[in-house]
């Protein structure tokens, strides 16, 4: 089996913690600070400290140090760890001390604007003497989307197919790709057998010496997901949400060929397919993050006591219980798009409670809620009014549904949360819950939706970046911002002072 790994990416396993990974351009600081401290005399350090207690002395020294903490400066972290960017000219390294107070926030904002796209880890010293309690446990991993790039320890030798079903206009696009992944490429080619056992395929004597060397498979029944190196899917955004169901943990990289109606997630063209497939078989390709939600249906677990509940002036009411011992997880996925929580088929408002980390936030009133990712927000969410986020942003989105409230206006919160979703004791009605619009089912009291960012995102190889495959696809598949342009002026005077 052939593994991918990405540059610069840790891994990412399940954790209780955050760890913050800077990617810096200015190395060397560090290692010269010691050694500057390490040629003065203890003596010398002793009376110069006891001077500058006593105001005698210019505090120069602790000014250069904190000067290296400044959040604009690539140095400022303290108690945590700093992944140094590799391969860096030795011109940069060798900074001094003195070049390094003065320089720093130049140098380093013309890094982060030409390198980064995440902003500069805030200082976490507040004045003289206050700062954040450190926390070695808490690990967040924070990867810098410029240097995402798709690297291969071992020749991919699996390759899952995915076509759009139903679409007569994919057969041919589909046996070229399949022809070419097996006679030139010499790859083991995975496909679904609803695919395969299509009676146009059934029919084409020249596709059968291709069609009996697939390996195909059953969703439900069979699990590859512990066989596939790269994943190429023909259609348009339904087959990538598809391709993630199918993957409940880690995910190979996926390479969507834009052939269905809409194709906001599929940035390559089939006609120069040869040509793109060899690009990534070689490495170095552009990938984007695309994080997924982590959901879990839990059966009888919701308990609320109605003596103990009382609704704050800010709108928060913690006073709830919940029973840990008597819930049963029924269902736990891994959702691409959205989790969308609806009134169903009843004409009555639905009136479901929302959670954050345990207290609750707010009753939603209305046809329902959803909660998307980054890349679920031009989905469903977007239709619903909430704001486009670009794919690389760590978040969660909660969209209400057409609310009965003027106020209620969507929200995003930190993707470290977990939201909880339970049916309102005052609800006249069920609830139903959706994720990436399959595997439909009933909500009823005392249940509940649990909700967070899932450590399997969705490795999406980019065509040209992730920066410039979001945007064109805004404009390509949304018409974002589009309109007609205004004209100019002939005339060069002022445009208030008009003749009648």
């Amino acid at each position: 089996m052939s593994l991918w790994t990405s540059h610069n990416i840790t891994e990412h396993k399940p954790s209780t913690g955050i760890e913050i990974v800077l990617l810096s351009r200015i190395e060397g600081m560090e290692d010269e600070l010691p050694s500057r401290k390490a040629e003065e005399g203890g003596s010398s350090k002793r009376s110069q400290r006891q001077q500058e207690r006593q105001g005698k002395l210019p505090r120069r020294h602790k000014e250069v140090k904190r000067s290296l903490q400044r959040p604009d400066c690539p140095e400022h972290l303290s108690g945590g760890s700093v992944h140094w960017l590799p391969e860096q000219p030795e011109s940069e390294a060798s900074v001094s001390v003195e070049d390094t107070a003065e320089s720093c926030p130049k140098r380093w904002d013309r890094c982060r604007r030409g390198h980064f796209l995440h902003g500069p880890y805030p200082d976490t010293h507040f004045g003289p003497k206050a700062c954040v309690l450190p926390n070695p446990t808490s690990v967040m991993h924070i990867q810098d989307p410029a240097s995402q790039r798709l690297t291969w320890s071992k020749p991919p030798l699996n390759v899952l197919v995915i076509r759009k079903i139903r679409d007569e206009t994919l057969l041919e696009p589909f046996k070229e790709l399949c022809r070419f992944l097996v006679e030139e490429k010499h790859l083991m080619v995975y496909v679904e057998k609803k695919v395969v056992d299509d009676g146009s395929l059934m029919t084409d004597d020249s596709f059968s010496a291709i069609r009996n060397q697939l390996c195909t498979f059953r969703e439900g029944y069979d699990d590859i997901s512990d066989c596939i190196d790269l994943i190429i899917c023909l259609g348009g955004d339904g087959t990538l949400l598809y391709a993630s169901s199918l993957f409940q943990g880690s995910v190979p990289p996926v390479m969507a060929f834009h052939l269905g109606s809409l194709g906001f997630l599929a940035p390559f063209k089939f006609e120069s397919f040869k040509t793109e497939v060899d690009k990534v078989f070689e490495g170095n390709a552009a990938i984007i993050l695309r994080s997924r939600l982590k959901v879990k249906v839990v059966k009888g677990m919701f308990q609320r006591n109605e003596q103990l509940f009382s609704t704050q002036e800010n709108g928060i009411a913690p006073h709830n219980h919940i029973n840990n011992e008597a819930g049963k997880i029924t269902l736990q996925l891994q959702v691409l798009n959205e989790v969308v929580v609806d009134r169903g088929p009843s004409s009555y408002l639905s009136d479901v409670d929302l959670y954050l980390d345990g207290r609750l936030i707010t009753s939603v009133q209305g046809d329902g809620v959803i909660v998307s990712t980054p890349t679920g927000s031009t989905a469903y969410a977007g239709a619903a009014g909430a704001s486009m986020i670009h794919p690389n942003v760590p978040a969660i989105m909660v969209t209400p549904i057409c609310p009965h409230s003027l106020s209620f206006r969507p929200i995003v919160v930190p993707a470290g949360v977990e939201l909880m979703i339970t049916l309102s004791p005052d609800a006249r009605n069920t609830a139903w819950v959706s994720f990436d619009g399959r595997k439909r089912q009933e909500i009823q009291h005392g249940d509940s939706i649990k909700i967070t960012t899932s450590c399997f995102p969705v490795p999406s190889i980019c065509c040209h970046d992730l920066v410039y495959d979001w945007f064109d696809s805004l404009a390509q598949c949304l018409h974002w911002n589009i309109r007609k342009k205004q004209t100019r002026l002939t005339d060069a005077s002022d445009s208030s002072e008009t003749d009648n």
